[in-house]
């Protein structure tokens, strides 16, 4: 069978699950919102079996969205343009400007140096490293400093892809074990405060959190270790100081990590330098092509940037914006009420699982910023643990692993060009029910006497 007949039966394919959510939806919801769960179901479908490409799929709400009156072309666009594009933008100048000094390998070799090169070794070391980083930087920007160092400690392309995955999961995971690790945290807070109620202290939420964080470390790890012990690290690590350029960018990398760390906010003891992260991220990226540094060459390095995941995290905010404008978060979030008279611990499954798998489609940010109010609502109409609810559904919201659209760090494994999407759904969808599991027993066993 051609290839061409093959795409075109995956893009029928896509058609017709798209029609199927659409009908079935329709039993239930308005025709917009049907609509919109219909060209979701479209869109995932040719993300997942790649019947169109990548970037082109991303691409598809400015068309399909006004087309079936779910929003304007205008509405619509316009997310494509949100700040975080811009910041994943800048990190990835960086990034290149990493890989095009070498100076990869030069990090390389120090990580192999405290590490055990060996493939389980090497993982474990990724992922608690990049989810250490992310509780105080965002996970955005962690997963983009490690990604082009990882990716240079094997030539195998098995490898690559458990490597990239340990960074962006566990840049996802550790994000978590602050309040200012993620923006679901910080929101949580912000809606506790809003509501005059008790505020988690910095050290009670790390402590709260901390065996959920480190479980999940180790889970990620194993999981990803898995078959994996036959393959043996070969890399060639350069032992040659560093030379000016390579210098120039650790410079800079050093800059930024420390204007990052000063900028984020410390409650109540530091309130940070209020500057835009993303300004921050993408300054440094455009002073790689500015003297004294001259490091990047539009038109030699232009073709490395990734247009294709930036389009992807416009669809991304396209949909999240599309579930709030349509009413169709409020309609979910009503149904939530009809469950409240199980038993607690049923409640909290429910909740975990509706969150969890709902940010695969959606901004977490913005699936939290429109749960979180309703969910304090079916609280206190149902006289339960409302601090208690609401954390669950704010760490679940941070816990998206099967998707490139779920998490920024998802989406910039797919960027490096050794996941596809196949592959993430595989290990995502078990690490999203582990999560789920994991979360609704610590928050019945432990987290319930303490908040």
């Amino acid at each position: 069978m051609s290839q061409q007949k093959i795409q075109i039966k995956k893009i029928l394919l896509a058609i017709i699950i798209g029609l199927v959510f659409f009908a079935l939806s329709f039993e239930v919801f308005t025709l917009t919102q049907s609509a919109l769960i219909g060209t979701i179901a479209l869109l995932v479908t040719l993300w997942t079996n790649e019947g169109l490409p990548l970037g082109v799929v991303s691409l598809l709400p400015i068309i399909l969205f006004p087309a079936f009156s779910i929003m304007s072309t205008k509405a619509t666009s316009i997310n494509y343009s949100n700040p975080i594009i811009y910041l994943f933008l800048g990190g990835f100048l960086i990034a290149i400007a990493v890989e095009k000094t070498d100076l990869h390998q030069w990090i390389s070799g120090k990580i192999l140096g405290i590490f055990p090169p060996t493939p389980k070794g090497i993982i474990f070391s990724l992922v608690f490293t990049s989810g250490i980083l992310s509780s105080v930087l965002s996970n955005t920007t962690t997963t983009l400093l490690l990604i082009p160092v990882a990716l240079f400690l094997t030539q195998n392309m098995h490898l690559k892809m458990r490597f990239a995955l340990a960074i962006a999961y566990g840049a996802s995971v550790g994000g978590i074990l602050t309040p200012i690790g993620t923006p679901p945290n910080l929101i949580l807070l912000g809606v506790m405060e809003d509501h005059s109620m008790k505020i988690i202290p910095f050290l009670k939420w790390v402590t709260l959190v901390a065996p959920l964080v480190f479980g999940m470390f180790i889970v990620v790890a194993t999981l990803l270790s898995i078959g994996v012990n036959h393959i043996k690290v070969e890399t060639t690590v350069n032992p040659k100081p560093l030379d000016l350029k390579q210098k120039q960018v650790f410079f800079i990398i050093g800059f930024l990590v420390s204007m990052l760390l000063l900028n984020a906010p410390l409650q109540p003891y530091w309130g940070g330098l209020g500057l835009s992260e993303a300004g921050l991220i993408l300054a440094c990226g455009l002073m790689l092509f500015a003297p004294p540094f001259n490091i990047l060459d539009w038109m030699e390095d232009k073709a490395k940037v990734p247009y294709r995941i930036m389009f992807l995290f416009g669809a991304g905010f396209s949909i999240a914006k599309a579930f709030s404008q349509t009413g169709l978060a409020d309609e979910v979030a009503s149904y939530l009420l009809s469950i409240t008279n199980l038993p607690p611990i049923l409640l909290l499954l429910s909740i975990a699982v509706l969150i969890t798998f709902t940010t695969e489609i959606t901004s977490n940010t913005a699936l939290i910023s429109i749960m979180l109010p309703v969910i304090y609502s079916v609280a206190e109409q149902s006289g339960i643990n409302t601090t208690l609810f609401m954390m669950v559904a704010t760490v679940c919201a941070s816990y998206a692993f099967m998707l490139p659209i779920a998490t920024p760090p998802n989406a910039i494994a797919m960027s490096s060009g050794v996941v596809q999407i196949k592959d993430m759904a595989r290990y995502g969808v078990i690490l999203n029910l582990v999560g789920i599991g994991l979360i609704v027993l610590i928050s019945e066993f432990f987290w319930k006497g303490l908040l």
